[in-house]
């Protein structure tokens, strides 16, 4: 059970710790000051997030093992992430999209997570949820001005949402360490956060003018530690100093 937790753990940690890394990658490069700084805050968010799931997992995994020792200092294949939170910051309308379809599956998630019988869980989840809801706000309405603006802002929006959409799918395809956590009643129930995120999905992109793609298979690889080319890079840019002067705090 407690290993079964600690992989659950990582799955929480790992999707807000990768996003939150691709975030920070815009600090001054934000389209305009306010901007700027709204994405580095759900960065911050993010991170505080991740230090909470992982200062819990290290107390399940013991071993000598710290939250910058689990955020740091595993192998690509042992991140849990899904793909989307790992695509780059190809344009604004790519991190606002992939921040949107994130945050449509976020916020269900840690609405259930409150429930969770684990009481270490739950009190995450119940610190994350305002921080959530804004972050929801924010890019639900960055992707109606996007997608209902210039032509140019809509076809970018379109072209994020046509390469981003079929990760997102893979958020909702439940592992085997998924459900048992559910059947716990520790973890979420992945099916009903689907409902409520591709509820949510139909209603935004209608208003902003877009049109959500037609994708029959989900892809499923992060979750199993299978990851894009792009891991790589990130894991080299998180894990230097770590490695470099070991034994950093976080």
């Amino acid at each position: 059970m407690d290993q079964s937790k600690y992989e659950y753990l990582l799955m929480l940690g790992d999707n807000s710790m990768i996003l939150g890394h691709r975030l920070s990658e815009l600090c001054g490069h934000g389209p305009s000051l306010e901007t700027d700084i709204a994405l580095t805050n759900i960065s911050l968010d993010l991170f505080g997030q991740v230090r909470s799931y992982f200062q819990y997992a290290a107390e399940l995994k013991g071993e000598d093992a710290t939250e910058d020792s689990i955020a740091f200092l595993r192998m690509d294949r042992d991140y849990r992430n899904s793909i989307v939170v790992e695509q780059p910051n190809t344009d604004f309308a790519h991190v606002i999209i992939r921040q949107f379809l994130f945050d449509s599956y976020h916020l269900p998630l840690l609405e259930q997570l409150v429930h969770s019988q684990d009481e270490t869980i739950a009190a995450i989840a119940a610190k994350s949820i305002k921080e959530s809801k804004y972050h929801l706000r924010f890019s639900s309405e960055w992707v109606k001005r996007l997608g209902d603006g210039t032509k140019e802002s809509h076809q970018r929006a379109q072209a994020a949402l046509d390469h981003l959409y079929p990760y997102l799918l893979e958020l909702y395809e439940e592992s085997s360490v998924e459900k048992e956590m559910k059947e716990a009643g520790v973890g979420a129930d992945l099916s009903k956060i689907e409902e409520k995120s591709r509820s949510l999905i139909q209603q935004i992109m209608l208003e902003a003018n877009l049109k959500i793609p037609e994708i029959a298979d989900r892809m499923v690889r992060g979750k199993q530690g299978i990851h894009s080319e792009h891991m790589g890079f990130i894991l080299s840019d998180m894990q230097y100093m770590q490695r470099a002067y070991p034994n950093m705090q976080w």
